[in-house]
């Protein structure tokens, strides 16, 4: 089965001029809590409720900052034609919940997460890639 297959296509994106409270926003509209951050076209990091909070909130940030000054930079993505499983393994062994999901051309395509993989992988695999990502 190919990550296209499982992935969410309605991904919101930050843009890296965006605010701070405009994205915390976002994810508070749509009840998640990790956004893509694309300048044009081009994937250039992820930004999680959890970045916000602590690299920008914790130090003192203001809600009107950039959200660009606290992304994830070089973000570890999937492509649209990988197999599940081995991208299940792959979120298992480097502790990673949400994936961006990029065509051919890096383009954000969608996003994959953990719960998208466990829905439809076998179970035995997605229980350990869990407890891989777990053991921090």
């Amino acid at each position: 089965m190919k990550i296209s297959d499982l992935m969410s296509r309605d991904v919101q994106i930050a843009r890296p001029d965006d605010s701070l409270q405009s994205v915390s926003a976002k994810m508070a509209a749509g009840d998640f809590g990790f956004m893509p951050v694309v300048d044009g076209d081009q994937l250039i990091g992820t930004i999680t409720d959890r970045d916000m909070a602590v690299r920008a909130l914790a130090t003192g940030a203001s809600a009107t900052a950039p959200v660009l000054q606290f992304i994830s930079r070089d973000p570890q993505t999937v492509r649209e034609d990988d197999d599940a499983k081995s991208v299940l393994e792959a979120m298992g062994s480097k502790q990673i919940r949400r994936l961006p999901v990029v065509d051919r051309d890096g383009r954000i395509a969608g996003v994959v997460s953990l719960g998208d993989l466990s829905v439809r992988v076998k179970e035995k695999y997605a229980g350990e890639a869990l407890e891989e990502i777990s053991r921090q």
